[in-house]
């Protein structure tokens, strides 16, 4: 590359970092961001085209950072290490929100329970199961994953759901997990799944508060659906309340 071409694309990284550094990416749109992120990945050359041409390919941002590294590597100019980067993000931001979640928050309304739950679902390709333990003053004493693929197993689901709470002595909980699909409505399975999951704990003394479904930034809790034939709110995260 000619001297005066890697001066300005020198320039230019320069330039978008500095304004990152002083304003964030507040109204960046998403091609930009992506471009940032590859400044890290690919430490030389314009990759601005780079950015459009995976944001095309996969959508948005979250699309990106969602696609499976073999698609990453498919567009030219992408290789393992580029792709890797691009992986990172979601498993750091992820293990960031985990570690804003400490036992001993209290915990009230299916929103707040929510809060806690959503970090240990983001970005997850498979079905997966968590429950939420609260003490008698709500306090969290731990998230634990049940199981991984189809909530309608669910002799495994009560049987693992019991042991957790009688070992941490939960007096409260809420059972969790997430749609793949794409669509926030708890199904047949997920309403008949809560009612059992319900009346097995209830004779431990422990009551089931509510059942969460998420998907992407959306969440349905299953009693208020049941209760009113409604129930989505969509999620907030650490830096939006």
């Amino acid at each position: 590359m000619p001297e005066k071409k890697r001066a300005i694309h020198t320039g230019h990284r320069g330039r978008v970092k500095e304004e990152f550094l002083t304003r964030g990416i507040e109204g960046w749109p998403d091609h930009k961001v992506l471009e940032l992120i590859l400044f890290y990945a690919i430490p030389q050359g314009d990759v601005n085209p780079l950015a459009h041409e995976l944001i095309d390919r996969f959508g948005s941002l979250s699309g990106v950072l969602d696609a499976l590294p073999e698609e990453l590597t498919k567009v030219k100019g992408m290789g393992e290490h580029s792709a890797s980067m691009l992986k990172l993000f979601p498993a750091v931001l992820g293990r960031y929100m985990k570690g804003r979640t400490d036992p001993g928050v209290i915990v009230h309304t299916p929103a707040e329970a929510g809060y806690v739950l959503a970090p240990y679902l983001y970005g997850a390709r498979n079905e997966m199961v968590y429950i939420l333990c609260l003490d008698a003053k709500e306090k969290v004493l731990g998230v634990w994953r049940i199981s991984e693929g189809n909530i309608g197993s669910s002799d495994v689901t009560i049987r693992r759901v019991a042991e957790e709470c009688l070992a941490l002595r939960a007096t409260f909980c809420y059972l969790a997990h997430n749609h793949v699909s794409g669509i926030a409505l708890p199904s047949p399975a997920d309403m008949n799944t809560t009612n059992v999951v319900r009346s097995a704990l209830s004779p431990l003394g422990v009551r089931l508060v509510d059942h969460l479904v998420f998907v992407d930034g959306d969440l349905v809790s299953v009693r208020e659906s049941q209760q009113y034939g409604r129930g989505g709110f969509q999620m907030v995260y650490p830096g939006q309340r």
